[in-house]
């Protein structure tokens, strides 16, 4: 259950309904999610948020895909379980496969215990890689 209230659209101030009114068009679709619609309890926080997830998600250097495999990623090292739903089912939309989330979870895995033992001994950095 949410900390505060989900808001509907019927709930939002002028400036939360902007906000998910660019959501729409820019993912066009008429679903906001229900992180947005806790988001839309302070208007000022959602817009902040949203323009920096759609500049941080647009196409760049690294493909969507990508991005939201990465997204991916990051959740599940945060045990975000709303960001690894929601992300995992944009990867999808975008084109991931079991086999590619499979394979991703296994090396978010190897990376979380690798860098565990690294830290736990303490093991100095190979001057190669400075």
């Amino acid at each position: 259950m949410s900390t505060v209230p989900l808001l509907s659209d019927e709930d939002l101030s002028p400036a939360a309904r902007a906000v998910f009114d660019d959501i729409r068009k820019t993912r066009n679709t008429d679903f906001v999610n229900n992180f947005w619609r806790a988001l839309a309890n302070d208007p000022v926080l959602l817009k902040r948020t949203w323009d920096s997830v759609k500049e941080v998600m647009a196409p760049g250097a690294l493909d969507p895909l990508v991005k939201e495999l990465i997204y991916v990623a990051v959740s599940a090292t945060n045990n975000c379980e709303y960001c690894i739903r929601s992300h995992t089912a944009s990867a999808r939309a975008k084109g991931m496969t079991d086999a590619m989330l499979m394979e991703l979870l296994a090396v978010v895995g190897m990376a979380n215990e690798t860098n565990r033992l690294a830290n736990g001994l303490q093991v100095p950095v190979d001057e190669a890689f400075r």
